[in-house]
């Protein structure tokens, strides 16, 4: 029983983890990635179909994305999904091809999209921690129930505890990545 709370708590964590890091991506450097239009949806026959699936995104150079639609007449939709989206983005157009300039970041947009990092790996933390809440919980619940003795919720707390504290670090170590790809210049 309390490898099973284990089990799930370590995937819970491992859950609160991939969201950091898809909250990351979406936080763009000063170079040009794909990832960076992950979230821009288009209007595509009155659904919203994710960029990736109606054209093809390729990196151009260090500061371009090339955005080829499958359909000429997705452009004015891509265009319009690309502005709308809150990236900061501005799609010029050349024929059937979008290309998207990616702006320097200054010091100052560095430092917010940083201090944007930073509250995204907060709420990983947070996450994590209640997760560790939860099983600790489930771990008092069957000692209630006298499934488990005390001994054993003492031992299982602590392995919730270094389950708990290898996620943490995991999310620290993801957070100075971030840092080191915002301040590179």
């Amino acid at each position: 029983m309390i490898n099973e709370i284990l089990k799930d708590a370590e995937e819970r964590m491992n859950k609160a983890v991939s969201s950091v890091e898809n909250s990351f991506k979406k936080i763009r450097t000063g170079r040009a990635h794909p990832s960076i239009l992950d979230s821009v949806k288009v209007n595509y026959y009155g659904s919203d179909t994710p960029l990736s699936q109606v054209a093809n995104i390729t990196v151009e150079d260090a500061r371009t994305l090339g955005v080829s639609p499958w359909e000429s007449n997705l452009v004015p939709e891509i265009e319009k999904a690309i502005m709308k989206s809150d990236l900061g983005l501005n799609p010029v157009t050349t024929g059937g091809l979008i290309r998207i300039p990616m702006p320097a970041l200054t010091e100052e947009t560095r430092k917010n999209y940083f201090k944007q990092a930073k509250g995204e790996a907060e709420n990983g933390r947070i996450a994590i921690r209640n997760v560790r809440r939860d099983a600790n919980g489930n771990l008092k619940d069957l000692v209630k129930e006298k499934e488990i003795s005390e001994d054993e919720e003492r031992r299982g707390q602590d392995q919730v505890q270094k389950i708990t504290d290898k996620y943490v670090a995991l999310v620290e170590e993801k957070l100075a990545a971030k840092e080191k790809d915002l301040m590179e210049i």
